[in-house]
């Protein structure tokens, strides 16, 4: 879970501090991912942060420019993720799978939630869902290139992508929760049935160690 946004304590309340704007961008992300993009309003956000509303015009021209940053970090982080994560250093098709799935594991990287949270959004806004299907776009062109690069015709490629990506889009739909252990256990599969390839004990070794992952303490 992400940590909730900082509130000020009372001797700033008395010196007018106003926040910032991670701040506000911190504690409407929070409200999107708890409640819904209707919950993301301004007057709300100022109690929960015990700011004045009018603070907020400081950072923000009105409701929809925060909606629209939102989006924008949404955008960067998490599909960012994924087209790093695909054009990263690999020795084989297997390790670039496993380079992707480090991605699926670490909210740092990457917050499933908040892509939960976005896709929700998408089905009360038009423009919304097409910022959506723009970022689904760049990120199966990202893994399709991924299996290009390893040889992969571009029909084979375009199927394997988005057998990975679907994939993955299911877990976050489904809200999926399984213990690291479980879910690293599966990897190898994973990486078999996406590709038809298993990653190499080195391979693995190296996902394991990306992860901060031991298998030997989990059986």
């Amino acid at each position: 879970m992400m940590a909730k946004a900082d509130i000020r304590p009372p001797d700033e309340k008395a010196t007018g501090w106003r926040g910032s704007r991670d701040v506000w961008l911190m504690a409407a992300r929070e409200a999107l991912i708890s409640s819904g993009v209707d919950a993301v309003k301004i007057q709300p956000l100022a109690n929960q942060l015990q700011i004045a509303r009018t603070s907020f015009y400081w950072f923000f021209k009105d409701r929809n420019a925060l909606l629209d940053a939102l989006l924008a970090e949404w955008d960067a982080k998490n599909t960012g993720a994924f087209v790093e994560a695909c054009g990263a250093y690999s020795e084989s098709i297997a390790e670039s799978i496993l380079n992707l799935i480090v991605v699926f594991h670490d909210e740092a990287l990457f917050e499933p939630q908040l892509d939960f949270a976005i896709r929700g959004w998408a089905h009360q806004s038009d423009a919304t869902a097409a910022r959506v299907r723009e970022a689904d776009e760049v990120r199966l062109a990202a893994i399709v290139a991924m299996f290009e690069r390893f040889g992969f015709s571009k029909d084979e490629a375009d199927v394997r992508a988005r057998t990975v990506y679907l994939t993955q889009i299911g877990y976050i739909a489904m809200q999926v929760s399984e213990s690291t252990a479980s879910r690293v256990a599966r990897a190898p599969g994973y990486v078999k049935t996406f590709c038809g390839q298993a990653p190499t004990p080195n391979e693995l070794a190296r996902f394991h160690a990306r992860l901060k992952f031991d298998p030997s303490a989990h059986g």
